[in-house]
C-alpha cells in the first residue's frame, strides 16, 4: 500500500479523498492554487504545495507543476479526483513515465474510452448495446451521410468523437438541415477538443439517463456495483442522482451489469469507471463511459456499504478485488442533491463569501462538502458548494429524509439551488419516479411561460 498520495484537485473532492486516505494511514499531499491556500483540505493535509495563481489553467491543469509537486514531496501516486486531469490519457502517462502510480485506468484505456466512436466500437464487440447510429466517424461524401441519416430515421444527433459536459451535439429533425448541421458540428468540435471528428446516432424521444458502477482490478476481476439514475438534469448537466433506479426490474439490471463487468474484463480495465446509458421502452443505450470517479458516487457507497474511493486507490496499488459479485448486495435507496451556488432557476453562478453555514443531519443523512462559514465560492471554479445525501429503507423515506435536510441547511451570502430541490421534492411526476433526462428543462420553460 502507499506511504503517501498525492491530490491533484480541490473542493469537496479533495477533502473525501483526504478522508479515505487517512483511515487507510495513508499520508496525503494537497496542491492548490492561490485561491484556494485557506482551503480546509489544504490546512488538514500533511503537506501542501501551492502550485500557481488562481486560474485553473496555471494551476491545476499546470502538468509540470504537479509532478514536480509529487517529486518534491516524495509521493507515490497521484489521484486525479474527477474534473480537470482525471481523464487525461497524456496526464496519466506523464504521471507514469515519471515514476509514479496513477489512480485510474491504464492511458491506454482512457484514450480508447475517451474517443467515443472507438468506446462504441469497443462496447459492440463487448455485447453491450449501443445506441443505432453510424458504425464510425461520418464520412466526408454527403450522399453517404444522408443514406447514413436516412437508415438510422430521423430525428437524429450528431456528436462530437471527443465530446463531453453536453457541448458538442446537434440534432437534427430534417434531412434539409443534415449537411449544416454536421459541418457546424464538427467545426465545434476541431475549436473545442481539437479533433473535428463527429459521428451520428438516433436520438431518443423521451430516455432516462440510467449508469452503472463497475470496479475492476489488474488481476482480471471486475464487479458491477448497481446503476444511478441521473436523469434529472439541465443542459446535460446533473443535479439530482438517486440508487437504485426506480421501476427498474432487478433482472434487467443484473444482465446490462454482467455485460458490463464482462467488458472491463475484456478490454483490461483497472479501477472505477461509470458506463452511461440512455434507458427507453425497457432498453439499455451505451453513449459513453467516464474512467474516473464520479460526483454522485455517494448514493452507490450508501446503498452498498464499499467505499469507491477506497476501492480506487488498493486497485491502484496492485491489490485483487477483495469480493466478487456474489457479495454485493443492495440495501435501501439513496438520493443526492447537488448544491450549487447559483441562482435557483436561471442558474447563474453566484460566487461570494458565504456569511452563515449550517449543515443538516439526522439519521440517514450525509454531506460531502468543502465549505465553512466565511468560505469564499470562486468565480474562477466550479460553484458547487458540497452533495446532500439521503439513505432510507425505502425510497419513499429517503425522499422524507432529504425533504428535511433541505429545510435544515443554511447556506447565506450566496444563492443557492437548495429552493429547486425542494420543488422536485414535492412534483408528483419526480416522486412518481421515472421523468426523462428532458424533464427538468420542459419544467423549467413552462415555469417561465406562466
Amino acid at each position: 500500500m502507499f506511504e503517501k498520495i498525492l491530490i491533484a484537485n480541490r473542493g469537496e473532492i479533495a477533502l473525501r479523498i483526504q478522508r479515505a486516505c487517512r483511515e487507510m494511514g495513508i499520508r496525503t499531499v494537497a496542491v492548490h492554487s492561490e485561491a484556494d491556500a485557506d482551503a480546509k483540505y489544504v490546512k488538514l493535509a500533511d503537506e501542501s504545495v501551492c502550485i500557481g495563481p488562481a486560474s485553473s489553467t496555471l494551476s491545476y491543469l499546470n502538468v509540470p507543476a504537479i509532478i514536480s509537486a509529487a517529486e518534491l514531496t516524495d509521493s507515490e501516486a497521484i489521484h486525479p479526483g474527477y474534473g480537470f486531469l482525471s481523464e487525461n490519457a497524456d496526464f496519466a502517462e506523464r504521471v507514469e513515465s515519471s515514476g509514479f502510480v496513477f489512480i485510474g485506468p491504464r492511458p491506454e484505456t482512457i484514450r480508447l474510452m475517451g474517443d467515443k466512436v472507438s468506446a462504441k466500437a469497443a462496447m459492440r464487440a463487448s455485447g453491450v448495446p449501443c445506441v443505432p447510429g453510424s458504425e464510425g466517424a461520418l464520412p466526408e461524401d454527403p450522399d453517404t451521410i444522408r443514406k447514413i441519416a436516412k437508415d438510422i430515421g430521423y430525428p437524429i444527433i450528431i456528436k462530437a468523437s471527443g465530446g463531453g459536459g453536453g457541448r458538442g451535439m446537434r440534432v437534427v429533425h430534417t434531412e434539409g438541415a443534415l449537411l449544416n448541421a454536421v459541418a457546424m458540428t464538427q467545426a465545434e468540435a476541431q475549436a473545442a477538443f481539437g479533433n473535428p471528428v463527429v459521428y451520428m446516432e438516433r436520438y431518443l424521444q423521451k430516455p432516462r439517463h440510467i449508469e452503472i458502477q463497475v470496479l475492476a482490478d489488474e488481476h482480471g476481476h471486475a464487479v458491477h456495483l448497481g446503476e444511478r439514475d441521473c436523469s434529472m438534469q439541465r443542459r446535460h448537466q446533473k443535479i439530482l442522482e438517486e440508487a437504485p433506479a426506480p421501476g427498474l426490474d432487478p433482472k434487467l439490471r443484473n444482465r446490462i451489469g454482467k455485460r458490463c463487468a464482462d467488458a472491463c474484463r475484456k478490454i483490461g480495465y483497472r479501477g472505477v469507471g461509470t458506463f452511461e446509458f440512455l434507458f427507453e421502452d425497457n432498453e439499455f443505450f451505451f453513449i459513453e463511459m467516464n474512467t474516473r470517479i464520479q460526483v454522485e458516487h455517494p448514493v452507490t457507497e450508501l446503498i452498498t456499504g464499499i467505499d469507491l474511493v477506497q476501492q480506487q486507490i488498493r486497485v491502484a496499488a496492485g491489490e485483487v478485488l477483495s469480493f466478487g459479485q456474489s457479495d454485493i448486495e443492495f440495501r435501501g435507496h439513496a438520493i443526492e442533491c447537488r448544491i450549487n451556488a447559483e441562482h435557483p432557476y436561471t442558474f447563474m453562478p453566484s460566487p461570494g463569501r458565504i456569511t452563515a453555514y449550517h449543515a443538516p443531519g439526522g439519521p440517514g443523512i450525509r454531506v460531502d462538502s468543502h465549505v465553512y462559514q466565511n468560505y469564499l465560492i470562486s468565480p474562477h471554479y466550479d460553484s458547487m458548494i458540497g452533495k446532500l445525501l439521503a439513505h432510507g429503507a425505502t425510497r419513499e423515506q429517503a425522499i422524507a429524509r432529504m425533504r428535511t435536510a433541505l429545510l435544515e441547511m443554511v447556506v447565506e451570502g450566496v444563492n443557492t439551488n437548495i429552493p429547486l430541490h425542494q420543488d422536485l421534492l414535492q412534483d408528483q411526476n419526480v416522486l412518481d419516479g421515472g421523468t426523462s433526462i428532458h424533464y427538468l428543462e420542459h419544467k423549467l420553460t413552462k415555469a417561465v411561460e406562466n
